[in-house]
């Protein structure tokens, strides 16, 4: 960064630039042959906007991190024409293009402009200084104005095309996990429902009762989750800290073993944490049933100042589960989740057991 201009690609080193720098200043002063020599005994008003071009011209090669070769090419043309035009058309650009709408692009303008006016007692025609201001300091700074302008809106109606590709694809996702999914688990709802009422027994109507209230709520959360697909507002219903209650008694309804501890103070969360500290026990506790089956599991909330780490530990299973279906982007999206909120996420083998940590920023005490 130079001068509080960042350098991208295709920027020359800073010691290019200051040598570009010394070579502009110095090209507005120096004389054309040796018959103009006598420039340097003009009086010092006279040798007043030279000198004002080349710091013009310095400041604008120190300033502008692109197209530095070009203004020093102006520059030795306009030594070489024994004109300061150039030079101050380029600058004039530059200084609009680089500052855009600040308050320095206003003060460059009436710097400029004095300077035009400067000899204007030596000059017999004050018409033709300003119209050489209008040429070479308000007309290019126009353009960079009206350019930077330019460039900002035509990068605004690309966002705002990403922005509707976005939501299409997003409305295509929903209409297929509609179509495929919901429908499915409608499906396994309806069926669970009757095995339900037609049971020969207590423990085939408990199960099925089971599996009929798991489906109805993996329907009522996915139901949520379409609705944030098809619009942009994230700040519909979410899970909450207090809906996980509900969760583990879920767990604990399918025959394992779930104990919660609260250390610290328990507080209310923001809906993005608050959703995210739930979503990693979800997932946590449907691991344990896929893998674990009926083994002890504790879930632990550690309420600290700026974050909440969420700990979920199962210990040995008693025996192989029979592994159910998954595809394995459970703990990864959980990552990606976390890590994008800025938390950290581990999940790994624990003393003969499994351990899922997740340390979810608290946005409302950031904010």
């Amino acid at each position: 960064m130079v001068f509080g201009v960042t350098e991208g690609r295709g920027a020359v080193s800073r010691r290019t630039r200051a040598i570009l720098a010394a070579l502009v200043f110095a090209g507005s002063l120096l004389p054309a042959d040796a018959r103009s020599a006598t420039y340097f005994h003009l009086p010092v008003p006279d040798l007043v906007p030279a000198m004002v071009l080349g710091i013009l011209g310095a400041g604008a090669v120190l300033l502008t991190p692109r197209r530095l070769w070009p203004l020093f090419a102006v520059t030795v043309l306009a030594w070489l024409l024994r004109s300061t035009w150039p030079t101050l058309l380029v600058t004039s650009y530059l200084a609009a293009s680089t500052y855009r709408r600040s308050p320095r692009v206003l003060g460059y303008v009436i710097a400029a402009t004095a300077l035009e006016f400067a000899p204007v007692t030596a000059s017999p025609d004050p018409y033709g200084l300003l119209g050489g201001a209008a040429l070479f300091v308000w007309l290019p700074v126009a353009v960079g104005l009206w350019l930077d302008e330019r460039t900002a809106q035509l990068t605004r109606e690309q966002e705002a095309r990403t922005g509707r590709a976005r939501a299409e694809e997003r409305a295509r996702i929903a209409r297929d996990m509609h179509d495929v999914v919901a429908h499915r688990v409608s499906l396994m709802v309806l069926h669970a429902g009757a095995l339900e009422m037609n049971a020969k027994d207590d423990y085939t109507a408990t199960e099925a009762e089971l599996i009929r209230l798991t489906g109805k709520e993996a329907l009522s959360q996915l139901r949520q989750v379409l609705g944030v697909l098809k619009s942009t507002d994230v700040d519909g219903s979410q899970a909450t800290i207090e809906d996980l209650g509900r969760l583990l008694d879920q767990s604990r309804s399918a025959g394992v073993e779930v104990t919660r501890r609260d250390e610290g103070t328990p507080r209310e969360l923001s809906p993005m944490s608050a959703a995210t500290v739930y979503r990693v026990v979800q997932e946590a506790l449907t691991n344990v049933h896929k893998h674990a089956g009926p083994t002890p599991t504790t879930v632990v909330l550690r309420y600290r100042p700026g974050a909440v780490e969420v700990t979920v530990t199962n210990g040995r299973p008693p025996h192989a589960p029979d592994p159910l279906p998954g595809s394995g982007m459970g703990l990864v999206g959980l990552r990606e989740r976390v890590e994008l909120m800025g938390g950290r996420f581990e999940a790994g083998p624990r003393d003969g057991g499994f351990a899922v940590v997740a340390d979810v920023p608290d946005e409302r005490e950031a904010e």
